[in-house]
């Protein structure tokens, strides 16, 4: 697999990331030695092993709900308490500080496979993306402070700034620890619920920047190389949609459909019933379905390209610029209905005009141009069956 050429000295070696690279080492080596040891002469309890699963979904969660869903992409609002849990089991993951992660995260989005720029990308190689960024000290990797001002008027994000490293040593070894003492199994819950979690969690992360943008399909856009993979979802708490969460960020789902595995989502929703979360960002269905059928169109002028002349290719490529003339027709009439909605906003005031749209003849008529394009996508995806 060749890449891009990189501005990077090619021969470069930069200097080694010491404390990222001794908590990989160390953390893997004892999960590899002293974990089979401790299993094989003394066992775990059934209370451990309940533990390690509830606490490797109270970090994961803390990351994807809080460090990535909150506090990068503002994609909801959240109760100080529920930041407060994110911020103590997001230390918990040992994956650096809320400013650390969503700074580097938001170069991420903005350069986004870029190999000089982008922080952990996939163009760079798998390990790369997957670790290897972060056991050297490479010029992508290097913290931009600028575009997370935001971030910085946060107590809380603040609070952990300042005490990161007792916090996440507190979290990893004595909360473990006092948690098996009261069941009586304290060696058992620091090993599994603390050491065996920790990894666990970590690689289960580091899927969202490997897997997921290496393995799966492109439903919404094929402009970068995030995918969505339902396998990846499982294992990363729902981050596994990427494909969908690089073209709308600010969505608080990743599996936008009731059916796909998003348990990020699940658990923000679940909190807004009664107060901890709020106003949760979605993407309009009028814009997913427009972006699903232009990378429908795309696929199926792919198709199409790469066939011999004859009488059938051209009868289906009049039903393309037919499908694709209607297309047209339909997105005129959408931004005619946003036109009328801007121009009512401006007559009324904020409060009567979202009452007014959500009950009006134009939010009709937007129902009405979404399900055109639903049956719309149906009829392209027959047109490109038949050079599937």
């Amino acid at each position: 697999m060749s890449h891009p050429q990189s501005q990077w000295p090619e021969k470069a070696v930069y200097p080694l990331n010491k404390p990222a690279l001794i908590m990989f080492t160390v953390s893997t080596a004892l999960a590899l030695t002293v974990l089979p040891w401790y299993a094989w002469n003394y066992d775990f309890s059934g209370a451990a092993w309940i533990a390690a699963v509830v606490l490797l979904y109270a970090t994961g969660l803390s990351i994807t709900a809080g460090y990535h869903r909150l506090w990068s992409h503002r994609t909801y609002e959240a109760h100080p308490l529920m930041r407060v849990f994110y911020m103590l089991f997001g230390s918990m993951a040992l994956q650096n500080t809320i400013l650390v992660w969503c700074a580097t995260h938001r170069v991420h989005h903005r350069h986004v496979d870029d190999v000089d720029q982008d922080p952990y990308s996939i163009k760079r190689g798998f390990w790369f993306a997957h670790m290897g960024w972060m056991v050297r000290d490479y010029p992508s990797a290097e913290v931009d402070y600028a575009n997370a001002r935001d971030l910085t008027n946060d107590p809380i994000v603040m609070f952990q700034e300042r005490h990161y490293l007792k916090i996440a040593l507190a979290m990893n070894t004595i909360f473990p620890f006092m948690l098996g003492m009261i069941w009586g199994d304290p060696w058992g819950f620091l090993l599994l619920a603390g050491l065996a979690r920790l990894v666990i969690n970590h690689h289960f992360t580091f899927f969202i920047n490997s897997l997921a943008h290496s393995w799966g399909r492109r439903p919404y856009t094929d402009s970068n190389t995030a995918r969505d993979n339902d396998i990846v979802a499982f294992f990363t708490y729902g981050e596994g949609y990427h494909n969908f969460h690089h073209l709308y960020q600010w969505d608080y789902r990743n599996g936008i459909r009731w059916w796909q595995y998003d348990p990020t989502k699940w658990w923000i929703a679940a909190w807004s019933w009664v107060g901890a979360t709020s106003k949760m960002k979605r993407v309009p269905e009028f814009l997913i379905q427009r972006a699903l059928l232009e990378r429908q169109f795309e696929t199926a002028k792919q198709g199409i390209a790469v066939q011999t002349e004859n009488r059938r290719l051209a009868t289906v490529q009049r039903l393309l610029q037919n499908e694709w003339d209607a297309f047209s027709e339909t997105l005129t009439e959408w931004r005619e209905i946003q036109a009328e909605k801007i121009e009512n906003a401006k007559q009324q005031v904020a409060e009567k005009v979202a009452e007014n749209w959500e009950h009006s003849h134009m939010r009709r008529r937007l129902r009405v141009l979404e399900a055109s394009l639903r049956l719309q996508r149906r009829r392209v995806r027959l047109i490109r069956l038949q050079f599937a």
